[in-house]
């Protein structure tokens, strides 16, 4: 009887995810419950969920209570899976509105706002370049958060701003239609852009193709 129960525990027990025999010992409990899978099933399935972005892993039982936690199943995950797996746990911690990544699309390190002042220009530990922390964009010189945000998205680029710029200093005026900057060296405030739009250069008003021998209404200049 002795060597009959001994043969037992040594018979190999289905793994219900691969369907595969297994020995005892490479078999893997889930915490609060009486459920067991091969040590590399519990791997493969922590893994995808943490592809899934899900960091709070049950038993794979449907309605099971379950649950695997990352101290418990070190010992049969990579250590890279591990690693994911607490960072993955700490960025959940975080709120969403203390969290933010850097604007620089070739780093993307995540940051945190600690909400005890607020910080415009800042510098990204990681790639030691200048951000704006308020905007969430590369640093904009010149131009204060207020106007920034503004700002068309197509203008939003360092170029566009330092144009932007170089513009307010020349001067120029920007053809409200097609937005291409043009300058007046000198005539009265009537402007034709390439585009054919005609304009007030002073206030920007939309001027009768006619009108260039008279004030403008608007601004009477």
């Amino acid at each position: 009887m002795a060597g009959e129960a001994s043969n037992s525990k040594r018979d190999p027990v289905v793994c219900e995810i691969c369907v595969e025999d297994k020995s005892a010992n490479e078999l893997f409990g889930i915490q609060k419950c009486s459920h067991a899978y091969c040590t590399d099933c519990v791997a493969n399935y922590v893994s995808s969920k943490l592809q899934e972005n899900i960091t709070s892993i049950s038993c794979p039982v449907p309605d099971c209570r379950g649950l695997l936690e990352p101290e418990h199943c070190q010992a049969i995950l990579p250590p890279e899976v591990f690693d994911r797996w607490l960072s993955a746990l700490c960025e959940a911690l975080l709120l969403e509105s203390e969290k933010f990544y850097c604007p620089f699309k070739d780093c993307s390190a995540m940051l945190m706002d600690d909400g005890k002042e607020v910080v415009h220009e800042s510098e990204c530990p990681e790639c030691r370049r200048l951000f704006c922390a308020q905007c969430k964009v590369s640093w904009h010189a010149g131009i204060d958060c207020v106007e920034f945000q503004k700002l068309n998205k197509d203008d939003r680029e360092k170029e566009d701003i330092m144009l932007r710029n170089l513009a307010q200093t020349k001067k120029w005026r920007r053809c409200t239609n097609c937005q291409y900057y043009v300058e007046k060296s000198d005539g009265c405030s009537y402007m034709k852009c390439r585009c054919g739009y005609a304009f007030c250069y002073n206030c920007g008003v939309t001027a009768p193709l006619d009108s260039h021998t008279y004030r403008c209404p608007s601004c009477n200049q």
